[in-house]
């Protein structure tokens, strides 16, 4: 049941019909105000009717008819209020599917995207994560969502970890998984004090990456990054080859837009003379230097001009690439890979997006406005207002700063190795027959995952985290474990019930009988649809994890409610017949409101903790 939206559109119509259309906003009422609900539209309405927003709100009050679940609406001075009809309500929320409002249109999500030369470190775990939760967002919200996974496999990293191999005469036992052992050499040769004679040899690998010889050797290693990142529960449409995005001519496509605007130039003198130049000073205000060199005299393009091209194919301002199947995931779906030996997409399957979120870090900030900036350039403002660079600060280790070059680092793996062990060590010690059922493992897994999840999401991507093993898998504070246990002791709740032989769908139920604290639960279990929308609006999974922390403390709050002799006051099991039937509807409703809030960052349920 959405009653705010209701009570919004309620509300536009009266005011309407007073003669004076406003967009009305609905906000909850703090706790120490009367009512549920409330809304200031008397004044928006006042100077259009000519009158003080007090003698609006009376009429308001009187105008409005009310929706079902609001019981009656009272003005406060100013202000209109509304009171829910607790019964009506709670049996809204249990009864009716949450329903998310249906947005439209493609949406492009590239994350993880991480250099082929060795295994992922928890630092990357942040974007991944991000990535894959934004994603998952995005498609409960309506959106066609493909997922993207740019493959830099003619960069240096590469050519270094490539050229170490032959270097120190390594070889590949094919037990280790890949790209650990590729990550070992590259690691050594930024060690070894001889690497600036070096340079000839790992320029020759360069070229014969960008010949794509050596493309069998990076698929190895791409594989194995979509194993770690399929365990951390990811899931890809497409994998973009560099090498593929160069040799589709998306470099010449895009630059050939940019020659028609009146914001670039080839000047003929000065520092830029010969150059191809494109000025960002109306989009980029208060830049020191607003020119931004796309091509260099010599012709050779600038990385911004690569990312420019990738961009705007994103997009659908032109095609170019060819396709075919690479691997299929955990959950039988094909990942796409450029190629090209594979077929034109004469289907239109991937790119031309409404809108393009790319998920970089923060370093990456003035480059991505660059992009950015390029599509108002190139005349597409709309595009540039739907280019979206979903920044985020660095992760840090236990205090520790992370550099995979020197191979300061703790790999995704073994992260996610460590948190499944310590989640099963937790166990033990608090549950040892819970250790020692069979699914152990799995309820383990579920626990590990979901607390490394958590502890990269739970943030404002742009806020720094230092990732401590205690903090994340922690039964109590912000974290999914916290979560996970109120969703495990509600699932406990409705088996005990079932066991007893009481209905738990609603059949029986009195739901007059239902107090203020059902309410207050109800209410938050309703508040989902305005979170996924509040999630897309600001492109940031981070307030559905904050939302999940809030669900888990109202229903523990409602859980351990007391009254004032000391005594529980919402003992599901032992309330009267009637109102025991319609707690465990809400009960019911409340778990399944757990497993769709967390699918939304990709964390799953356990079956026991």
């Amino acid at each position: 049941m959405d009653l705010k939206a209701e009570l919004k559109a309620a509300v536009e119509r009266a005011a309407a019909e007073l003669g004076a259309p406003v967009d009305v906003a609905i906000q909850e009422t703090p706790a120490n105000k009367p009512g549920d609900y409330g809304t200031p539209a008397a004044f928006q309405m006042a100077k259009a009717l000519g009158q003080n927003p007090a003698q609006v709100a009376a009429q308001l009050a009187q105008q409005v008819r009310l929706p079902e679940g609001i019981s009656r609406v009272e003005a406060a001075g100013p202000f209109l209020n509304f009171f829910v009809d607790v019964g009506a309500f709670v049996k809204g929320v249990v009864e009716e599917q949450a329903l998310i409002p249906a947005q439209s249109g493609k949406v492009v999500i590239e994350h993880t995207s991480v250099n082929p030369n060795k295994e992922l470190h928890v630092g990357h775990l942040r974007n991944v994560v991000l990535g894959d939760s934004i994603a998952r967002i995005f498609r409960a919200a309506g959106h066609t969502v493909e997922v993207q996974n740019y493959i830099d496999d003619t960069g240096r990293q590469a050519a270094e970890a490539l050229f170490a191999v032959n270097h120190y005469h390594r070889a590949w036992d094919g037990v280790q998984k890949y790209d650990h052992w590729l990550g070992e050499g590259y690691v050594r040769l930024n060690a070894d004090p001889e690497k600036p004679a070096l340079e000839e040899g790992i320029s020759a690998v360069m070229h014969r990456l960008e010949a794509g010889e050596l493309r069998p050797e990076i698929e190895k290693v791409v594989r194995a990054h979509l194993e770690t990142c399929f365990r951390l529960g990811a899931r890809y449409d497409l994998l973009n080859w560099e090498s593929d995005v160069v040799g589709s001519g998306f470099l010449s496509s895009a630059m050939n837009i940019l020659e028609k605007s009146r914001y670039t130039s080839h000047p003929r003198e000065g520092k830029y003379a010969g150059a191809f130049v494109m000025d960002v000073s109306e989009f980029m205000p208060g830049l020191e230097e607003p020119n931004v060199v796309l091509l260099r005299s010599d012709g050779t393009a600038m990385y911004a001009a690569k990312d420019i091209g990738y961009q705007f194919w994103k997009f659908g301002l032109f095609e170019g690439m060819r396709f075919k199947p690479f691997i299929t995931d955990p959950e039988g779906h094909v990942v796409w890979t450029s190629a090209p030996d594979g077929e034109p997409d004469t289907r239109r399957r991937f790119g031309h997006a409404q809108e393009v979120i790319n998920v970089i870090d923060s370093r990456q900030d003035h480059p991505q406005t660059v992009v950015r900036s390029s599509l108002g350039v190139a005349g597409e403002p709309e595009k540039q207002a739907r280019s979206i660079h979903l920044s985020y600060a660095f992760v840090t280790l236990e205090g520790q700063t992370i550099s995979g070059r020197r191979g300061i680092a703790v790999s995704a793996d073994e992260a996610m190795d460590e948190a499944e062990r310590r989640a099963l060590a937790v166990l033990a010690e608090i549950n040892p027959d819970l250790a020692a059922r069979e699914d152990a493992a799995e309820i383990a897994r579920r626990i590990g995952i979901g607390a490394i999840r958590f502890a990269m999401l739970k943030a404002e991507p742009t806020r720094k985290i230092d990732f401590r093993w205690e903090q994340a898998l922690a039964l109590n504070g912000d974290t999914a474990p916290y979560v996970q246990y109120a969703a495990v002791r509600a699932a406990s709740i409705l088996r005990k019930a079932q066991e007893a032989g009481y209905a738990i769908d609603g059949t029986g139920a009195d739901w007059d009988a239902l107090t203020d604290l059902d309410l207050t639960l109800a209410k938050m279990v309703a508040k989902l649809p305005e979170v996924v929308a509040q999630a897309v609006r600001v492109h940031s999974p981070h307030v559905v994890a904050q939302y999940a922390l809030d669900l888990a403390t109202a229903f523990n709050a409602w859980f351990n409610a007391k009254d004032k002799a000391g005594k529980p006051t919402t003992n599901v099991l032992q309330s009267p017949a009637g109102l025991r039937e319609a707690r465990l509807a809400l009960v019911a409703r409340l778990r399944k409101g757990f497993e769709e809030t967390l699918d939304l960052i990709g964390i799953q349920v356990p079956a026991a903790m």
